[in-house]
């Protein structure tokens, strides 16, 4: 892994990210994270954030720490990168029935309101965002991209943990990344008709 390459997960929210932190961290890639948010109902094996990555609009001086580690990092901010670092994007996918579905029970175990806009429009609207997001990402010369499924990844952990270790120059332990992935925490799974 080149130490001047910083590592980005990204993705929607709810869409595995981190489950993908903690598979990179098994395989031996070190996540810049402040565990300032602890893990809880709806990530028990822990969210792996960092909270200045909120701010990467007015604060970027924290990606020099984040050289030849992985941060996650929301697709909504992935705009603010500075073309300054080469970065390697690893972006979750994941069906959208089942996004909705998780964000929905997050938002009820929290106690916040859960209905209020409608899931065909919320849908729509982050389709359109992951659109713009992914013609963007194509269009830096200084970002590689991956695209992960999570549904996939969950089915089929070993060939996509090899996958990610190629993408990231071969230097992970795939059998400590395919161990990570939990079927037990796959609970918003869309049973097909």
């Amino acid at each position: 892994m080149n130490n001047e390459t910083i590592t980005i997960v990204s993705g929607l929210p709810r869409s595995g990210t981190s489950m993908m932190m903690k598979m990179l961290e098994a395989g031996g890639l070190e996540p810049l994270t402040d565990n300032i948010r602890a893990a809880d109902e709806d990530n028990p094996k822990g969210y792996f954030e960092f909270e200045r990555v909120k701010q990467i609009e007015h604060d970027k001086a924290w990606l020099e720490e984040a050289r030849g580690r992985v941060v996650k990092l929301i697709s909504a901010l992935l705009k603010h990168l500075p073309s300054s670092y080469n970065y390697k994007v690893i972006f979750m996918r994941r069906a959208m029935p089942e996004i909705l579905a998780s964000q929905r029970q997050m938002l009820i175990r929290r106690g916040e309101p859960a209905d209020s806009v409608p899931d065909d429009k919320m849908a729509a609207m982050f389709d359109k965002h992951v659109a713009q997001v992914e013609s963007w990402l194509a269009a830096q010369p200084n970002i590689e991209t991956i695209y992960v499924s999570y549904n996939e990844a969950i089915d089929d952990p070993r060939s996509h943990a090899l996958r990610i270790n190629d993408f990231l120059a071969g230097s992970l332990n795939v059998d400590a990344m395919t161990a990570v992935a939990d079927r037990t925490l796959y609970r918003q799974k869309q049973r097909s008709s």
